[in-house]
């Protein structure tokens, strides 16, 4: 069972103060990867995450193609960060909301640094259902039932 726990919260939510983003892999739907930064990770649910897609290019085209992601955090100067190397990686499905109350509520969940650089809120919610949280060891944390 995947249940996201307040310490992971934590970090995610200090994330991009900390100078330290997660990053986003997505793949095309020939399995192609990419990576990009996200400053707005966020935990939306229990077992689910969301960032707010504001820059419409290539990582947003992907998820269209193939909804597989990882996010990717790393902070080991943070000193409550139990995992090993401060590297926490998960893995699920992606879905872009494009309207309508996750959307509204990814919004509200979204940093103001990163609210202020969509002033229009032309943007989109990515939910990711979550199958997977592990160390970069590869020791699973927690998994989808």
């Amino acid at each position: 069972m995947i249940k996201i726990t307040p310490v992971m919260k934590d970090l995610l939510d200090k994330a991009l103060a900390d100078g330290t983003p997660c990053l986003i892999g997505t793949a095309s739907k020939d399995g192609h990867p990419q990576i990009s930064p996200k400053g707005s990770v966020a935990v939306f649910g229990d077992s689910t995450l969301c960032y707010w897609e504001r820059s419409h290019r290539s990582s947003q085209a992907r998820l269209g193609e193939n909804p597989n992601v990882m996010v990717y955090y790393r902070n080991p100067a943070r000193k409550e960060n139990p995992y090993r190397a401060g590297c926490i990686r998960f893995h699920g499905k992606a879905r872009l909301v494009t309207s309508g109350p996750e959307r509204d509520k990814a919004w509200d969940l979204t940093n103001h640094e990163e609210q202020t650089k969509d002033p229009e809120k032309k943007g989109a919610a990515v939910i990711i259902d979550l199958d997977l949280i592990e160390e970069i060891s590869g020791n699973v944390i927690m998994k989808k039932d």
